[in-house]
C-alpha cells in the first residue's frame, strides 16, 4: 500500500521478534517496569518517548513482553493517559507551525497545499478516534482553538 498524500510505496520497517517471552538477560520485574513508566509519565512525557527511554537507558526492549500491557494501556489504566492520541496530537502540532510559517510569508503557495494535506489528515484521524471512542463524538479541529489544544 502506499503511502496516503505521496507517491511514496516503500515498505521498509523494522520486525519485532518472534518470540514473545521477556528476554533471559532482562533482570527487570514487570512492577518496576511500571513504576518507571508513571515516574516518566508524571514527568509530562508520551507513551512513545517513554519506550525509546526504557529502551535506551534501561534496557527494556519491549514493555509488552515483559508486563503484558502496552505503556498506553498501563497508562490509561492509571489515569495517566493523554487526553488527545499522540499521533493526533503531533498532526495538530504541524498544521499550528504550518499555519504560523503561512502567516509571515503570505505566498508560500506549496506551504498552503501542505497544510490542507495535513488538516485533510487530521480530520481523517478524528473520524477514526470518534468512531473508536477515544474522542467525544462533539470534538472538532478548528484551526483557530488549534494552538491551544497543542500549548
Amino acid at each position: 500500500m502506499g503511502r496516503m498524500h505521496s507517491g511514496g510505496k516503500g515498505i521498509s520497517s523494522s520486525a519485532l521478534p518472534y518470540k514473545r517471552s521477556p528476554p533471559v538477560w532482562l533482570k527487570t520485574s514487570p512492577e518496576a517496569v511500571c513504576d518507571s513508566i508513571f515516574k516518566l509519565a508524571k514527568k509530562g512525557l508520551t507513551p512513545s518517548q517513554i519506550g525509546v527511554i526504557l529502551r535506551d537507558s534501561q534496557g527494556i526492549p519491549q514493555v509488552k513482553n515483559i508486563t503484558g500491557n502496552k505503556i498506553l494501556r498501563i497508562l490509561k489504566s492509571n489515569g495517566l493517559g493523554p487526553d488527545l492520541p499522540e499521533d493526533l496530537y503531533h498532526l495538530i502540532k504541524k498544521a499550528v507551525a504550518v499555519r504560523k510559517h503561512l502567516e509571515k510569508n503570505r505566498k508560500d503557495m506549496d506551504g498552503k497545499f501542505r497544510l490542507i494535506l495535513i488538516e485533510s489528515r487530521i480530520h481523517r484521524l478524528a473520524r477514526y478516534y470518534k468512531t473508536a471512542g477515544q474522542l467525544p463524538p462533539t470534538w472538532k479541529y478548528e484551526s483557530a482553538t488549534a494552538s491551544a489544544l497543542v500549548a
